[in-house]
């Protein structure tokens, strides 16, 4: 059944009406943008599925969902020691899809869930990798860093050179008295 399903041009309508399920694992290197915010992407995979889902099929106007959940661990920079730590991301959302952009910028307001416009070629992965990229963390750090992280920054020579200049005001008297 999902043979003939292609996650880079999905037809939603279809696959929510068959029920079908698409998963997968593919090399982050395959994600460019979010690629891009990790520090080294071989050997790093992310794991996906997706399940269609149709409500009320016989009515008037049947529920398209789409049901995502996608998981990677990537190499990230802590923003306390500026070493590499391994940052979890997990995503388990629900997409309803409506006939077109203007039925979802109109119902976005009042619905709970997640809207997107109906599509016959919908690209699955590139939602997948949107959900990812929302869920990174906006300052990655470890629980307990593996070194010491210095939270000051002193430098003797600044200090040093701070007390050997002369007071401006001291320059100016010394001005005014010589007039």
């Amino acid at each position: 059944m999902a043979k003939d399903f292609d996650p880079h041009r999905l037809d939603i309508r279809r696959f929510a009406d068959e029920g079908a399920v698409l998963e997968g694992t593919d090399p982050l290197v395959r994600y460019r943008r979010l690629g891009a915010e990790t520090e080294a992407v071989a050997g790093r995979e992310v794991h996906w599925r997706a399940r269609g889902e149709m409500l009320n099929p016989h009515h008037v106007q049947p529920q398209v969902w789409v049901h995502v959940e996608a998981d990677a661990t990537l190499p990230l920079v802590c923003q306390r020691c500026l070493n590499p730590v391994e940052v979890p991301l997990a995503v388990n959302r629900s997409f309803r899809f409506v006939a077109d952009e203007a039925t979802a910028a109109a119902e976005d307001d009042e619905a709970e869930e997640d809207l997107l416009a109906l599509s016959h070629s919908f690209d699955l992965l590139e939602l997948v990798e949107d959900e990812l990229l929302m869920e990174l963390p906006v300052a990655p750090r470890h629980e307990a860093c593996p070194v010491d992280v210095k939270m000051s920054a002193t430098d003797p020579a600044f200090e040093a050179a701070g007390a050997q200049k002369e007071h401006p005001f001291a320059v100016l008297g010394r001005l005014k008295a010589s007039k």
